[in-house]
């Protein structure tokens, strides 16, 4: 099954509630293809926070290890805006010029961690196949040790975003499931 997103100066997402222990199962592997980079997008600022493709990985963190301060932006934004945001977030994004493998705030919220996957326009308009695995990706984003639980998985979402900079993008999605170990040989 594959989903196609369009974006034009907009941005529009698709969600879905899950449970999942990343203990039990770490690996996230998705398809997914983009007709475009975005030419003005710049990840670290929200001006130009934007991207043909996204996907979400959102935790049920436990409140009582956020900082007083996020605790309270969260509890606010929750009571305005929507009781379930989650309290830790993964955001595996198609960039246009930051490298793979780069990790950054988000430039909306600490509470969210950017992963640039896949950078540039080499691989345009071809199908990518990508495994993560998301218990090594949130510890090495939020600074934990090894030996850390991480929280269980509450919702996927994908997203193809465009409202910041204007752009234009096509995205494509497919096959989004969570693996006991890595299936890619």
């Amino acid at each position: 099954t594959v989903l196609k997103a369009e974006s034009h100066n907009s941005a529009s997402g698709l969600s879905q509630a899950v449970k999942v222990d990343p203990a039990e199962h770490p690996i996230l592997k998705w398809r997914w293809k983009v007709s475009n980079t975005l030419k003005t997008s710049d990840l670290r600022m929200k001006a130009g926070d934007d991207f043909p493709a996204r996907i979400y990985v959102m935790f049920d963190y436990p409140l009582e290890k956020l900082s007083f301060g996020d605790r309270t932006k969260l509890r606010m934004a929750r009571a305005l805006h929507d009781p379930n945001l989650p309290a830790a977030t993964l955001c595996y994004v198609w960039d246009g010029k930051a490298a793979a493998g780069t990790i950054v705030p988000s430039s909306y919220t600490n509470l969210m961690r950017m992963i640039v996957v896949e950078s540039g326009v080499s691989r345009v308009n071809r199908w990518l196949e990508v495994e993560r695995d998301v218990a090594a990706d949130f510890r090495a984003a939020f600074g934990l040790q090894s030996s850390d639980d991480i929280p269980p998985v509450s919702a996927v979402a994908i997203a193809t975003d465009t409202d910041n900079t204007g752009e234009v993008a096509t995205a494509f999605f497919g096959d989004i499931s969570f693996n006991k170990q890595k299936v890619s040989k």
